[in-house]
This record gives structure tokens, sequence and C-alpha cells, in this order.
């Protein structure tokens, strides 16, 4: 039995390039999100799933680090992540090669090597950084204004 377990669902329509579907999350934050071919493949309005991925991963990965952060004395004022989720052709079909996570914060009471340091061991503590690694190149580039 799970401690938590969240949900979300997706619905499609019709054939890969002419379909629509819509996504939404239990909470209903996401309600109805449209994605298609063209948000997927090109750059049409909608999401997709590498983009909510990517949020989810930047979402998990920062409170991660702020808790440690703040869990060790330092305060965490400002902490933003952007993550990257890439794709590449893999045979017929595509895969998720890599996950890039540009790290910025604001932290008293730490330096440059210390946030550093944080960044690296949030990597390994992140739940979403733990289903992917083994299976996508994850890379961090921590910055500490």
């Amino acid at each position: 039995m799970a401690d938590i377990a969240r949900k979300a669902n997706a619905q499609w329509m019709g054939d890969l390039k002419g379909g629509k579907g819509n996504i939404s999350t239990e909470s209903g934050t996401v309600k109805d999100a449209q994605y298609s071919f063209g948000t997927r493949f090109e750059n049409g309005t909608g999401t997709n799933p590498e983009e909510l991925l990517a949020a989810a991963h930047a979402g998990c990965f920062t409170m991660q680090l702020c808790a440690m952060l703040a869990g060790d004395g330092h305060d965490p004022q400002d902490v933003r992540t952007e993550a990257t989720c890439e794709m590449v052709k893999d045979g017929p079909g595509f895969k998720v090669s890599a996950m890039r996570l540009d790290v910025r914060g604001k932290v008293g009471g730490i330096d440059q090597a210390g946030f550093d340091k944080y960044v690296a061991q949030a990597a390994e503590m992140c739940p979403l950084s733990k289903v992917m690694q083994g299976n996508v190149e994850i890379t961090h580039k921590a910055v500490l204004e």
C-alpha cells in the first residue's frame, strides 16, 4: 500500500497526427489541458507530456533542495529550478534522453561550494530524480545569487 498516491488522466481522440487530447489532474489544478501532435512535436498551443514531466521534476527537486537547506539552518529565500526535458529519435519513435536542471538560489548563510553540495545531495534524494536515475542523463547547473 502506498503512503501517497496521486492521479492524473489523459484522453486521446483520433490518430496520432490529426487527433487531439486532454490531460487533467486529480487536484483540478490542471483540467482538460489540451495536447496534440502539434504541441508535442512542433510548437503548437497547449501542453505535452515532456513539459509536464519537466514541471513536475522542477517542483519536486526545488522542494527537496529547500527542505535540506532549511533543515540545516540555511535560509532558502528564493530558489528556482528550470527543467528542460530532452527527447531524441529512438528507432521508429522517441525517448526521453536527458533532463537538464538549471538551479538558481538566493540562500542565506551559504557559499557557492556549499550550494553545489546541497544541489548534488538533492539530486540523490528527490523522488523524481530517483525515478530517472540510470534511465535519463540528469545534469545540474547551480548558481548562487
